[in-house]
């Protein structure tokens, strides 16, 4: 019996590992540049136990994809979805949490952007993101708001979209910006940390306009 555990125990710990380094070169590289040999490489582990415990690149690569925006999408759907919070506070905390989020992890908007324009239609069968934004508590606010006067632009996805904008796009251009400007890797992320606060006055002077 406690042989079984201790086989089980290695099992489990083995598929997290190859799953972390799959994490990591998948969202560096994407799916058509990685092969199963990098994945072993960063996981340490030879091909062939690759392979015992996922048969294929296409199937270790749909789970990654899968989990990559499950996490994304479900820890939205927490700040979404809160009652006790106003549209104001919900667009703070998004700013806020994705930032750290993205400069913890900055090749997952790349990955993320990719991989949604090669199988949008999939994507949407597996997650309920059309579900997750028309029932929000997010939408009601919005429209609530439009109807107090208090926003002008009727349409929440344009609200969405300026705001994952503001959040997503200087990660996506990093390389481009930090040209630009000069900037090593701290000073970016000091950049991106002056954005927390920059992003709501932003979007709420936005959704005034006429």
């Amino acid at each position: 019996m406690t042989k079984n555990k201790e086989i089980k125990k290695l099992d489990t710990t083995t598929e997290e590992k190859i799953k972390a380094a799959a994490r990591a070169v998948f969202h560096k590289k994407g799916y058509a540049a990685t092969r199963t040999r990098d994945i072993a490489k960063e996981a340490d582990i030879n091909l062939a136990l690759l392979n015992y415990y996922f048969r294929s690149k296409e199937k270790l690569f749909e789970l990654i994809m899968f989990e990559t925006l499950l996490g994304f999408m479900q820890h939205m759907s927490t700040v979404l979805n809160n009652e006790k919070t106003t549209l104001e506070q919900k667009v703070e905390l998004i700013a806020s949490s994705y930032i750290d989020l993205l400069i913890k992890d900055p090749n997952v908007p790349i990955f993320m952007l990719s991989e949604i324009r090669n199988n949008a239609e999939g994507l949407l069968e597996k997650l309920p993101i059309r579900q997750l934004i028309i029932n929000s508590a997010f939408f009601r606010q919005h429209q609530k708001a439009v109807v107090n006067g208090r926003i002008t632009e009727p349409n929440p996805l344009h609200f969405f979209m300026n705001l994952l904008g503001l959040v997503v796009f200087p990660f996506i251009g990093k390389p481009l910006l930090q040209g630009i400007g000069g900037l090593s890797e701290a000073q970016f992320d000091k950049l991106m940390q002056e954005r927390k606060k920059g992003i709501p006055v932003w979007i709420k002077a936005m959704m005034k306009a006429k």
